[in-house]
């Protein structure tokens, strides 16, 4: 009796997990990098991340084995300076609304670079969100000065496999 009641719990938690599992609340579209020049030892990380729950998660920082250290960055202009900051309590991305990461904003910032990014190649990096958790995604690195994303990717993110940020 005991092992009936014990499987019905077990069953009552799979019911409870599956839903999140077959239909992720981030997702993630074109992650990308700019190739770096020989001796670089920082880049950065753009996206767009979409948030399909009904509350706010926050983007809370990343993981990869291409840099020593991962953060949150936004990038602003105060007084024609120029100014980059970590955003200690991560990157809020609202209910049923987008995060855009682009060149002179939000982005994910790679410092100790391990080798330089170059153009072509791909990456692995494991976004962390405060409700979600973490989400794997492959980064495209395109070529050197490149001002956004090759056309050609798609989404990505959800519990399986520098820019502003928008509300919509």
């Amino acid at each position: 009796m005991r092992f009936l009641s014990n499987l019905a719990c077990v069953a009552a938690l799979i019911a409870a997990i599956l839903p999140a599992l077959a239909d992720p609340a981030i997702t993630v579209d074109q992650p990308w990098a700019r190739a770096t020049p020989a001796g670089a030892r920082t880049g950065a990380v753009y996206m767009t991340v979409h948030n399909t729950a009904s509350t706010e998660d926050r983007l809370t920082g990343a993981a990869s084995d291409v840099a020593a250290v991962l953060q949150i960055h936004e990038m602003t202009v105060v007084n024609g300076t120029m100014q980059m900051r970590q955003l200690a309590d991560g990157l809020p991305i609202p209910a049923g609304g987008t995060a855009v990461l682009k060149p002179g904003s939000y982005h994910v910032m790679l410092m100790g670079l391990k080798n330089p990014l170059t153009a072509g190649e791909t990456f692995p990096l494991v976004l962390n969100f405060e409700k979600a958790g973490k989400v794997p995604v492959t980064v495209k690195v395109e070529p050197l000065g490149a001002a956004q994303p090759d056309s050609a990717g798609g989404t990505q993110g959800g519990h399986e496999g520098m820019g502003s940020m928008e509300m919509k």
